[in-house]
């Protein structure tokens, strides 16, 4: 016995100092929240004190001639199709990475535009508890996906269409990103005495038949199978809407697909995204898959299925991929490839992997980076590449 007292008193001495680092990691975790929360108050204040006075618009307040859906179908079109030089009326031509300024925009503009508010109202009804918040993002709500005559139809039949070609393509499913920060405002409001129990309901509804849609329509089973940054979107976006709609069994796939699919086929053993570097704007959309990857670890991780802390049997896993990138967004002049063929100067912003990265692996780094980047951007492909931009509500 007398052999064992120093072997045992060892082991719990290391026991202690683990669950000592954990603990300290948690909370210096926590105080990057706090400091975010303090950093971005102001801001949040203004944009909610805009967001009070918006009236709600909605897909049916434009039409494009061009669209082969109804008046409550989204339309957009693909962005990197052209007018053929050679036929000026024939079908679009694909020019990657070259964005069409012609394009039909305005349900784009008008889903970002709702994100926006209800980000933005969320966001300062969880940092102050008052329901006006609560009270007027609920008109949004009732318009996009209650009211008979301002709804938006469940589907994404007809978006990133092109002419000649196509009525609408799996591809543009990538475009209902934007609502997820009104499923995770819904989320955040549930349990306001202004949020009725029918607006609710309506709102989870809409929601669970788009997800329902999402996974059994031929355009949702197609981009769920895409091999780049469009399946982690698919699967992103899936995620919060079955957060909201409380869909376990949902959930629990998604997770799976992660760990089985997405990232084992997506990631490099270094921690980058060869289809992502491939393309002509590779900085962008590498940046933009990291952030799409580490949302889905922030919304599907639970205690019995930590996903930030998973790692393929190759060592793949998104604190590598945080890791490869990150020397890149602190210096961009230390990019190995050839800039993006657009929007190069753009990039980057206050990325969401960053944050969330620095509260979950205790990165200073990390957090300092996010904090001196930019947190209000106005270049329209910027926030149509960054879907989250309301970091508080995902906490």
């Amino acid at each position: 016995m007398k052999k064992l007292i120093p072997y045992t008193l060892i082991a719990l001495l290391c026991f202690a100092g683990t669950v000592y680092a954990r603990q300290k990691a948690g909370q210096e975790g926590t105080d990057f929240q706090k400091k975010a929360a303090a950093l971005l108050k102001k801001q949040i204040l203004a944009e909610a004190a805009w967001a009070m006075q918006q009236k709600p618009i909605t897909v049916t307040a434009s039409f494009s001639a061009r669209s082969a859906g109804g008046k409550h179908d989204f339309f957009s079109e693909a962005d990197y199709f052209w007018p053929d030089p050679q036929n000026p009326d024939g079908p679009y031509i694909n020019r990657d990475g070259l964005t069409n300024p012609a394009n039909f925009l305005d349900h784009r503009k008008a889903m970002v535009r709702f994100s926006k508010i209800i980000g933005a109202l969320a966001s300062a009804y969880k940092i102050t508890g008052d329901e006006k918040y609560v009270k007027e993002a609920v008109k949004h709500f009732q318009a996009w996906f209650i009211n008979a005559e301002t709804l938006m139809n469940p589907n994404l039949l007809f978006a990133q269409a092109v002419k000649g070609k196509f009525t609408g393509r799996n591809y543009g499913i990538i475009d209902t990103i934007h609502l997820m920060e009104v499923a995770q405002g819904a989320y955040v409001m549930r349990k306001a005495k202004a949020f009725d129990p029918n607006t609710a309901k309506g709102v989870k509804k809409w929601f669970a038949d788009y997800t329902l849609w999402l996974n059994t329509s031929k355009p949702g089973i197609q981009e769920k199978t895409v091999k780049n940054n469009h399946a982690t979107c698919w699967a992103m976006q899936v995620a919060s809407f079955a957060k909201l709609c409380g869909d376990e069994n949902m959930l629990d796939s998604l997770r799976s697909r992660y760990k089985t699919i997405l990232l084992p086929s997506q990631m490099e053993t270094d921690g980058s995204f060869p289809l992502e570097m491939a393309r002509t704007k590779p900085y962008g959309y590498s940046i933009f898959n990291l952030d799409a990857m580490t949302m889905l670890c922030q919304i599907l991780s639970s205690s019995k299925d930590n996903l930030w802390n998973f790692e393929t049997a190759d060592g793949k896993s998104i604190k590598k991929g945080i890791s490869y990138l990150y020397p890149f967004i602190a210096d961009k002049s230390k990019w190995t490839l050839k800039p993006d063929v657009m929007y190069w100067d753009n990039w980057p912003v206050a990325q969401p992997f960053l944050l969330f990265g620095a509260v979950e692996f205790n990165q200073p780094g990390w957090y300092q980076t996010w904090a001196k980047l930019d947190h209000q951007p106005q270049v329209e492909e910027v926030i149509r590449n960054l879907p989250i931009r309301n970091s508080l509500i995902w906490f």
